[in-house]
């Protein structure tokens, strides 16, 4: 069967990012999507005039802002819904994509094995804790087939439709829907790179970070609801 062409949307959650967005926007310039969607969760600072601001500079075809009840969840469902793409790549508004994103996706994509994938991921400023840290996130991944939306996952909307979307948790979001995509098909671990904010991990402290996702894991796969888990996870921007 001849392979055709793959049109991709990108489906970028956000609330109250402002300081990080401009730039993650400005990346997606040279990437030609076929379909950009920000979907807001009700922020209070400028994300949502930055966002119709940018998207319309940058002359995006379709580009969306949506608004959406909070949580990464509900707000990365809407998004999908708003689309008509063959492939729903989810963004974090800190993480710069690099600049293979698209031809990495589609060469991938072209083996029917896969249902979808995810990228490795660095930090900022790629040293110390921060390399450390990355490195063992992509070689958990890759070990493990789970990804986190952290490392752009993306997959085939059919696989995506088919599960019904992201389950409506608070946390824990991105575990959850592959955990149940492994049961459709593979997930490629691509080598190629995205950029992602060292913010968390500073503003808590590295070690304390580090427990508190361990712990947080844990409880998660021994069955403790993750909507006890959200009250220790906080929100850092």
């Amino acid at each position: 069967m001849r392979y055709m062409p793959t049109s991709i949307a990108v489906v970028i959650p956000t609330l109250n990012e402002e300081r990080v967005l401009s730039r993650t926007l400005l990346s997606l310039r040279q990437l030609r999507f076929d379909e950009v969607v920000l979907v807001d969760g009700g922020s209070r600072d400028r994300t949502v005039s930055i966002a119709e601001g940018q998207l319309q500079g940058l002359s995006l075809h379709p580009a969306k802002v949506l608004v959406a009840e909070q949580g990464r969840a509900s707000q990365m469902n809407a998004g999908a819904r708003a689309t008509r793409s063959d492939v729903l790549l989810f963004l974090h508004a800190d993480t710069l994509p690099p600049p293979e994103t698209r031809t990495e996706i589609e060469r991938v994509l072209k083996n029917p094995k896969y249902v979808g994938g995810r990228f490795d991921v660095r930090f900022e400023d790629d040293r110390g804790w921060a390399w450390l840290i990355s490195r063992l996130m992509n070689w958990r991944s890759r070990w493990s087939g789970i990804a986190t939306g952290d490392q752009a996952l993306f997959v085939r909307r059919s696989a995506f439709d088919d599960l019904g979307g992201f389950a409506d948790l608070p946390l824990m979001e991105d575990i959850e829907l592959t955990r149940r995509l492994k049961r459709l098909g593979s997930l490629a671990a691509l080598r190629a790179t995205v950029t992602t904010s060292f913010r968390r991990w500073q503003q808590l402290g590295v070690l304390r970070t580090i427990l508190q996702m361990w712990l947080l894991r844990l409880l998660y796969w021994i069955g403790v609801p993750p909507s006890m888990l959200r009250h220790w996870y906080g929100t850092i921007r």
